[in-house]
């Protein structure tokens, strides 16, 4: 199954779940999972610890390793495209990443700002704490009709939420272009 895959972006806010529904989600379709957060380098990591949002600048070449490694075959040759977890807030993050990897298909995990701040208090991270959050909705921009994206609803069970996202995502291609919705229906173009 995997082999007719692109690769994926879990994308969303911090605490949307994207770790642990990427995870979930190379699991059930075969494909290797690389939580981003472990590519930042340390001083945006420092940055982010302090409260300090970070600019483009700091992520630039974050988002280029990125990039590199959903181009590369990450199963060393096997033909297994990544998941990678990435926040990928705005367009121009989302197009640095395509220009890697055109074929990327995002898979936005959506919720409200009082439901993830929820989330946020119930646990401890690294280095994002809950003070980021306003930040992280006000860069947000929506996926337009020409990124190949699908949306999940974070308010479902998990197990849920990855059997939708898995049916949205099967067969390949059905993957197309554009927006859909939360329901489970495949993207249109």
């Amino acid at each position: 199954m995997s082999g007719h895959l692109p690769p994926l972006v879990v994308m969303g806010v911090s605490g949307c779940g994207k770790s642990t529904v990427g995870a979930l989600l190379g699991q059930r379709l075969g494909m290797p999972f690389f939580d981003g957060d472990d590519f930042h380098p340390a001083a945006n990591k420092q940055k982010m610890a302090a409260g300090v949002p970070l600019t483009d600048r700091d992520r630039e070449p974050w988002l280029a390793r990125l990039g590199e490694l959903l181009a590369a075959k990450a199963d060393g040759g096997a033909g297994v495209p990544p998941i990678v977890a990435c926040s990928a807030l705005k367009r121009r993050y989302r197009d640095l990443l395509r220009s890697h990897a055109p074929d990327i298909v995002f898979v936005h995990l959506a919720g409200t700002e009082a439901t993830i701040g929820a989330r946020m208090d119930a646990r401890s991270h690294e280095f994002m704490p809950r003070a980021l959050l306003e930040s992280q909705f006000a860069a947000l921009e929506d996926l337009a009709a020409d990124e190949a994206h699908v949306l999940g609803d974070i308010t479902q069970p998990l197990d849920i939420l990855a059997e939708t996202l898995e049916l949205k995502l099967k067969p390949a291609d059905a993957v197309m272009t554009g927006a859909d919705d939360a329901s489970g229906s495949p993207p249109t173009a």
